[in-house]
């Protein structure tokens, strides 16, 4: 192993070793629409009080959705929702189009089908290099009955438990 800094590509490379779940976090933009994005940074903060964390690039058209949003809510994908992942990384115009949805807290809307999903109330932001650091305080959180095995990322590509 090289002590030098890493490239972006090598340290990507390297980050891709850690498997991560995927989520979807969505939140209602300004105008009144659905916003949302596909996000593996998902990660617990605190039990008391209940706080999550996720993060979105500095750059990204929907920093000022999130900035102004008063909720978001994070979606864990299950096993079966690659394509919800595909979905909401891509550049489509209208993500949540046929979608089977539920309307939580601060109306951000919930993909049905998921294995968890987090209602969030925004609670702080921070600047972290080229990406912005989300806090959100869980004000209701809902488990699949069903147990579904997670969506999983790791070495660029889905996975799933067992492969």
């Amino acid at each position: 192993m090289s002590a030098t800094e890493p490239s972006h590509r090598s340290l990507r490379q390297s980050l891709g070793q850690f498997a991560t779940g995927i989520t979807v976090v969505t939140a209602r933009g300004t105008d009144g629409r659905f916003v949302g994005l596909t996000v593996n940074s998902f990660a617990a903060v605190s039990l008391d009080p209940p706080l999550i964390l996720w993060s979105l690039t500095a750059d990204s058209k929907l920093l000022p959705a999130f900035e102004a949003c008063t909720h978001f809510a994070v979606n864990v994908l299950s096993a079966d929702q690659a394509d919800i992942s595909r979905r909401f990384a891509g550049a489509r115009v209208d993500k949540f189009s046929g979608l089977d949805l539920r309307v939580g807290a601060g109306d951000t809307p919930l993909i049905v089908g998921c294995c968890a999903s987090f209602e969030c109330r925004r609670d702080a932001q921070y600047p972290g290099g080229d990406h912005v650091i989300f806090v959100g305080h869980v004000e209701r959180h809902h488990r699949s009955k069903e147990a579904l095995a997670p969506l999983l990322f790791h070495a660029g590509h889905y996975r799933h438990l067992g492969d």
